[in-house]
């Protein structure tokens, strides 16, 4: 069985969440918090093998929790509403999250990928703390990101980051080294991460850092410092020229 614990601060979403649960055959719950204090007593006492975990909690976060813990447990799934600096901060650490209210076919996915999993990830704390720091800093550009694809994570830092490439539900990340990183996720995932001033939308299937553009080559192409060419698409084109003349 999979001893889980809801740390939750409104009742109703709880209930919800219990009565969700309730065809899990392999799922044991074992307890519930509403506070800082008593879930860090809780997952102390219990040890449960899955917390579901609402990130704002009436006296702290869930980081708060988090923070009391030694070890800090690894199979987290993360509740929020649709806040946007929380649901960036979670993007942000490849955390795995819910919506509220919490839909029954995303719940049944998230506990799919849980059951799937079988290593210990050892980028977990620092997937965590990126989270956390994103939070705080609420529109400031954090240094790290994580990417996350179906074998691997990886943090990498935003300022090595040259320029992203969609390719229908996949990003490939170029990187200054010369690195090149596939994510099973969309380009739009990272636009909202990786947003304007900083990077820019060139063309549908690109996102560029402005740190290396050098200029641009016949309104149709960026020319990055390394001499590589992105497309500009048509549309895109008064804007970016603009933009980059506007910080020369």
């Amino acid at each position: 069985m999979i001893k889980t614990a809801i740390i939750e601060d409104e009742p109703a979403v709880r209930e919800e969440i219990i009565y969700l649960l309730r065809d899990e055959k392999d799922i044991e719950i074992i307890g519930w918090a509403d506070s800082v204090s008593t879930a860090t007593e809780l997952i102390e006492q219990t040890q449960p093998d899955l917390l579901l975990m609402d990130i704002q909690l009436g006296d702290g976060t869930a980081f708060d929790v988090l923070k009391k813990l030694n070890p800090v447990p690894e199979n987290i799934v993360f509740i929020t509403a649709y806040n946007q600096f929380a649901i960036k901060a979670i993007k942000y650490g490849a955390l795995d999250y819910l919506l509220k209210p919490v839909d029954q076919e995303e719940l049944t996915e998230t506990l799919s990928r849980y059951r799937s999993k079988r290593d210990k990830n050892p980028q977990w704390a620092q997937q965590l703390n990126l989270a956390q720091e994103s939070l705080a800093t609420a529109n400031v550009l954090p240094e790290h990101i994580t990417l996350s694809s179906l074998n691997n994570v990886r943090v990498v830092a935003v300022a090595d980051i040259l320029y992203c490439k969609g390719d229908g539900p996949y990003t490939f990340f170029f990187l200054n080294n010369g690195k090149k990183e596939l994510v099973s996720k969309p380009l739009k995932y990272y636009e909202d991460l990786l947003p304007a001033p900083y990077f820019l939308r060139s063309h549908q299937s690109y996102l560029v850092n402005k740190n290396y553009v050098s200029g641009i080559n016949r309104s149709e192409f960026i020319v990055l410092k390394n001499q590589e060419e992105i497309p500009v698409s048509s549309r895109r084109r008064n804007y970016i020229i603009n933009l980059l003349s506007a910080n020369k």
